[in-house]
């Protein structure tokens, strides 16, 4: 049980496991786990509730169910929520999409237009306040240089960068492979806190997540940011959502620290932080941004963007980070406790063929939709 947080038993939590069933969603409150698919069949349907455990069926004490042992395993704590994510929210991530643009996907280019570009802008950028008017002086400088960027308008402008990250229920979660494409070169994990939100907008609870990314993709075209995020296993959250309550606040994840280590059979080890104090708009800025003039009935999780950048050189030198088949990516926060996955290729990756259909369907044949 060593992805769960150090406080684990003081915290309230909601998940997802299947015992052979289906897909059932459990709350964890002081220590022990309870089936609550009678009374909300769906994290979905849960989320717009009290999270109550109140008519659940006790399933025993959280360390003795053994997840991946025997008929247990865990899945993502999310199920028909909308996969959003904000990009380009911390200045060194905000250098970083700027050079795969200019060096057009190409890593053996990234060095040069690196060192240039912290010369320029590295300093300035990080002490900007989105969508004020020192922000609106640096632009005109840094176009009157031909240096501004698609990334640097989302960075430091007043609209912030919010995509679709993945397709309901396609996400995977802790003990899960993640994929990169197969024919990809240059890409990282992006270790982020992902905030959960109620249909109603209100943030409830958060988690942890790897928003798997393509570099030679979006490098090439900004246009193709769909393929750089959106493939078969790519995107990873849990173990669990941590519940706000007076153990675990915004606040708590305005200063949390999530660390990254990426390990191989050789040897190799890489290691980074991201410090949310350095996130340039406030989570619930973010939020709202998200929300815009959208609606999502069936709430929706959001990435929170990350500070880390991989740039430390694996092979030749310049020529920085890229994943390997194989790869172990541990991304761990204390009160949201450990997500770990292992790397492999799209193609190679579990398959993801249990959709909103199967679902309904399984729920169905269990006699849960009645009740919901």
């Amino acid at each position: 049980m060593d992805f769960l947080p150090q406080d684990w038993q003081q915290g309230r939590f909601v998940g997802r496991i299947d015992r052979g069933e289906g897909p059932t969603p459990v709350i964890i409150e002081n220590g022990n786990v309870y089936d609550v698919s009678a009374t909300a069949p769906t994290v979905s349907a849960l989320l717009k509730t009290r999270f109550s455990t109140a008519g659940g069926k006790n399933l025993g004490r959280l360390q003795d169910l053994k997840f991946g042992q025997g008929d247990t395993r865990l899945l993502a704590p999310i199920d028909l929520q909308c996969v959003k994510a904000a990009g380009v929210t911390f200045a060194v991530s905000t250098i970083e999409r700027v050079i795969e643009e200019r060096a057009h996907g190409d890593n053996t280019k990234a060095h040069e237009i690196r060192s240039l570009l912290n010369q320029r802008v590295g300093k300035d950028i990080s002490s900007v306040k989105p969508g004020s008017d020192e922000a609106k002086h640096l632009k005109e400088a840094l176009m009157a240089d031909g240096l501004w960027s698609q990334y640097l308008e989302v960075a430091i402008g007043p609209d912030a960068e919010i995509f679709t990250k993945a397709p309901v229920l396609s996400s995977v979660t802790w003990g899960d492979e993640v994929g990169i494409r197969s024919d990809s070169h240059w890409n990282n994990p992006e270790p982020e806190i992902v905030l959960v939100c109620a249909p109603s907008g209100q943030v409830v609870g958060a988690m942890l997540g790897n928003d798997v990314n393509l570099r030679c993709f979006e490098g090439r075209s900004a246009l193709l940011l769909g393929k750089a995020k959106d493939n078969n296993a790519s995107c990873s959250v849990g173990p669990f959502i941590r519940l706000f309550d007076d153990s675990f606040t915004m606040d708590d994840v305005r200063r949390a620290e999530v660390r990254l280590e990426v390990t191989d059979d050789t040897g190799y080890r890489m290691e980074g932080v991201s410090n949310m104090a350095q996130i340039s708009r406030d989570p619930l800025d973010i939020v709202a941004q998200a929300i815009s003039e959208h609606h999502y009935p069936d709430g929706f999780v959001l990435f929170l963007g990350t500070l880390f950048a991989p740039t430390q050189d694996r092979d030749k030198p310049g020529l920085g980070f890229t994943h390997k088949i194989g790869d172990k990516v541990r991304i761990s926060s204390p009160k949201l406790g450990v997500l770990e996955n292992k790397v492999t290729t799209s193609k190679q990756a579990r398959a993801w063929n249990f959709g909103i259909n199967d679902l309904m369907q399984n729920l169905a044949g269990r006699g849960l939709l009645k009740s919901a």
